[in-house]
């Protein structure tokens, strides 16, 4: 009688799992994803692009029985979780229906897509990247966007938001970070070659004092580039291009 009942609630459980799930056999190509509020994305060895809702038991609208959920652009929520997926080929548009709250969502990502982001509503919460091989773009407003061992090339860029990550130390040319009003915190191997850009105008710039950095002199004469807003320069004779950039706040550049 006890095996039974496990069995059966063995069921329910892979039921309700495979309930969460939408998946898109695309192993490279174009993921925009836009306007969804609660998001995770990670990255890994697979060929499919697979999202899965972290609340799909949420409440749901008993009068809405039967019936799909359309947005003023003309979406529907083709994915039962409160998102509509669109393949155009090379391209797949994320977008979410609701405008405020919406569901959580995890986004497992093949190494050969491209992820876009961009969100400008202030109902959203943080965008959070973790060991994604891929070109990563990002352009929001309010949200904060964190970095887990990632390798780019990528384009962050917040208003609002903090930027706060761990890059890995197989990235990839060019690497472009910059909030206007949060802080830019980024941890990179200590060995990474590269050419450094950081940039503030109102905050501080701070550094691992393990780094080296050889300050950029002026083409024109043997003087030392330097100005209380920027430092720009090489460690470790140069490499990739980085940039970390912050208008009202400080940047930190600390070694993994």
């Amino acid at each position: 009688m006890k095996k039974g009942i496990i069995i059966a609630l063995a069921l329910i459980i892979t039921i309700a799992v495979q309930a969460q799930e939408f998946k898109i056999a695309k192993s490279t190509g174009r993921l925009e994803i836009k306007e969804v509020n609660h998001i995770m994305i990670e990255g890994y060895s697979g060929n499919e692009i697979v999202f899965t809702s972290k609340n799909h038991d949420r409440e749901k609208d008993e009068r809405a029985k039967g019936l799909r959920a359309v947005s003023s652009l003309g979406l529907e929520d083709n994915t039962g979780m409160g998102l509509s997926v669109i393949d155009k080929g090379g391209i797949i548009e994320v977008q979410q229906l609701k405008k405020m709250d919406g569901p959580e969502i995890v986004i497992k990502v093949p190494k050969g897509v491209i992820v876009s982001y961009s969100h400008s509503s202030p109902y959203g919460d943080d965008v959070e990247f973790n060991n994604v091989e891929g070109e990563i773009e990002v352009s929001t407003v309010h949200n904060d966007v964190k970095l887990n061992n990632v390798t780019g090339p990528m384009t962050v860029k917040t208003v609002h938001g903090d930027i706060e990550g761990s890059l890995n130390a197989s990235m990839k040319n060019p690497i472009s970070i910059v909030s206007v009003h949060g802080h830019v915190d980024i941890a990179l191997p200590v060995g990474t070659k590269a050419n450094l850009k950081l940039g503030t105008v109102y905050g501080e710039i701070f550094m691992d004092p393990d780094f080296k950095i050889e300050i950029e002199k002026s083409t024109s004469s043997n003087m030392i580039k330097v100005s209380s807003d920027n430092v720009s320069g090489k460690i470790n004779g140069g490499g990739l291009d980085i940039t970390l950039s912050s208008t009202h706040n400080n940047v930190y550049l600390r070694k993994k």
